[in-house]
Formats: structure tokens, sequence, C-alpha cells
């Protein structure tokens, strides 16, 4: 079985940049890791603000609670 081997004390491990795809350093060398630049991450932070990132939401089930008043007939 073929482990991982640590990178080596010198080496930048190299990433991908979320926003434009590019190659980021990934390292306490670049502040905006894992970013490739300041311009990234505040593309990035802007879509977070503008509510761009979501989360796929299915249809509410019949029977979940609703803000919708209960009909008195159901007493």
């Amino acid at each position: 079985m073929k482990t991982a081997s640590a990178p080596r004390s010198g080496a930048a491990k190299r990433v991908t940049c979320p926003t434009c795809g590019g190659d980021s350093v990934y390292a306490s060398s670049n502040p905006y890791r894992p970013f490739c630049s300041e311009r990234c991450k505040n593309i990035d932070l802007g879509a977070w603000a503008s509510e761009n990132f979501r989360l796929p939401v299915s249809k509410l089930p019949e029977d979940q609670v609703t803000d919708e008043p209960r009909s008195s007939a159901s007493h």
C-alpha cells in the first residue's frame, strides 16, 4: 500500500484558485490562500454577500408546518 508523502520543507503546495482556476500558492506567504490574489478573494466574497452561493432545496412535504394559518375545521 502506497502512502502519500509529506511535502518537502521548501516546496510550497500549489492548488487551483477557486475563482479563476489558475495556480495558487497554498502557504503562509500567500495571505489570500486558497485564492491566487486579493481580486479573486474579493470576487468570491462578493458572490457570498450577494447570495449567489445557495444550497439546492427540495419541495416541502405537504405535512410540513408552514406560515399559513391552520383551518379551524381541523380542530
